[in-house]
């Protein structure tokens, strides 16, 4: 999961999520955003779950942005404990996303792709979402640039899956490759003893 790797307070007082964002309202890299209608706290494992959606939806062709990085520590105090003692402990990072900002860009391929990528992706997130066209016209080098990102890591996949021969059982009551072909070869005898 996404985490900073040092952060100046352990544990930070809250940052508020209401109002207007100030930065990054606009689609910047990619051809569409997913862009914020209110504030809210973004979790590491949501922005996670719908980083997957992207990559899954795509097929990881073209490229994709994510545009929030969860560098605040959420504490929490045991269930069951008194008032006062002292702030909880860290239990989780988040993002601070405030209202009007783009969380993911996707560019590179089909455009009803990518908008359907973005609402799938909208799904995983606790607030309302919008599917957002950038403004300024991206130049025919930038697009060709997001159409061959991922190519070579999907021809490195492809040559990965042909070197793997053997296959891996998830529940382990299958016997192994070797055991299984040499029961196979010994036929069974099924006559009666002393005949």
């Amino acid at each position: 999961m996404l985490q900073p790797k040092r952060v100046k307070y352990r544990r930070p007082h809250g940052l508020s999520h209401e109002g207007h964002a100030k930065g990054a309202t606009t689609v910047d890299f990619g051809e569409y955003g997913l862009q914020a209608l209110k504030g809210a706290y973004i979790t590491d494992h949501q922005i996670e779950a719908a980083r997957i959606v992207l990559a899954r939806y795509t097929d990881r062709a073209g490229k994709i942005w994510i545009r929030i990085f969860p560098q605040m520590a959420k504490t929490k105090k045991p269930a069951e404990v008194r008032m006062g003692s002292g702030k909880g402990n860290p239990e989780g990072w988040v993002a601070v996303v405030k209202e009007g900002k783009i969380m993911f860009e996707i560019g590179g391929i089909a455009e009803d792709k990518m908008k359907e990528a973005l609402r799938m992706a909208g799904f995983k997130l606790p607030i309302t979402t919008k599917v957002v066209k950038r403004t300024k016209s991206l130049s025919e080098t930038d697009k060709a640039k997001m159409e061959s990102q991922h190519e070579s890591t999907l021809d490195e996949i492809k040559a990965e899956d042909e070197t793997k021969t053997e296959t891996v059982s998830d529940t382990g009551n299958e016997p192994a490759s070797g055991e299984a072909a040499s029961s196979e070869a010994a036929p069974k005898s099924e006559g009666k003893k002393g005949e």
